[in-house]
């Protein structure tokens, strides 16, 4: 007798109107992600892009306007990852792999196709936002900021683009059994941005080691890009978590960081 699908609900983001399940068929299983807003379906047309560009993505094996259904990477040829893979070496040079093929593969793509860009969220209106919710406009320097964001706002918007991640942490990927290569899923935050914005998230979630590992198999990068990084990862931080029900632990250390800023923590060599 075949059996009878057995379903198990993994997560549900409410606010989003997203939810994750397993599929349990005999000795099968997979994975299906159901988006019931339309607004949070992007990572539906993102694995279509991925694909495109020969960028490693978990096996799709169907999907419709609203779901996804997938290979589930907690068994077979990968496992999901650990916390203790994120101080792995040996893993950080995986996940350098991965992001290197992201890069390359997707420079193309991104300078000449609308995609989420999270740069562009830091609009006057947004970064006015912020001050009045967290407080931040009474801070000494944001006034300063005011004045000068359009001129950082331009530069980091001229920056060159590629694929971006965006979302990376030990639970958002799975490892080869063989350690032949990681696989890094959920694409809902992929979209265009610089290059060292992914490695700047890459490296806030890695251990000393496993980072040291990642950028060296990384390789070279345009480390301009770290000055204006440095301001505005900290404003789209604080406008992610603005958005937030209840504000994260992680955008109190966003607003910290800003409050001891001074005039020339916003000077940029241009």
């Amino acid at each position: 007798m075949p059996h009878t699908p057995a379903l198990t609900l993994l997560r549900r983001k409410k606010k989003e109107g997203t939810s994750t399940w397993r599929i349990q068929t005999g000795k099968t299983s997979y994975i299906l992600k159901h988006f019931a807003k339309p607004e949070n379906r992007r990572e539906i047309e993102n694995y279509r892009i991925l694909q495109s560009l020969d960028i490693p993505t978990p096996r799709l094996i169907a999907q419709s306007k609203k779901t996804l259904l997938m290979e589930d990477l907690s068994v077979g040829a990968y496992r999901l990852a650990t916390e203790q893979d994120a101080n792995d070496p040996a893993v950080g040079v995986l996940v350098a792999a991965w992001y290197r093929t992201l890069h390359e593969n997707g420079r193309a793509y991104a300078q000449t196709h609308e995609l989420y860009d999270e740069s562009e969220y830091i609009t006057p209106e947004n970064l006015a936002a912020i001050g009045e919710k967290t407080g931040a406009e009474d801070f000494p320097i944001w006034p300063v900021l005011t004045e000068q964001w359009p001129r950082i706002r331009e530069a980091a918007m001229a920056l060159p683009r590629t694929l971006t991640y965006n979302d990376f942490y030990y639970t958002n990927f799975a490892v080869a059994r063989d350690g032949s290569s990681v696989l890094v899923f959920d694409y809902d935050l992929l979209g265009k941005g610089y290059v060292y914005g992914d490695i700047r998230n890459v490296c806030s979630s890695l251990g000393e080691k496993a980072k040291e590992a990642f950028l060296a198999a990384y390789g070279p990068y345009d480390e301009s890009e770290i000055a204006i990084d440095r301001i505005v990862s900290e404003l789209v931080s604080l406008h992610a978590a603005c958005r937030k029900e209840k504000f994260p632990p992680w955008g109190e250390g966003a607003l910290e960081t800003i409050r001891g800023w001074t005039a020339e923590d916003l000077f940029l060599p241009l």
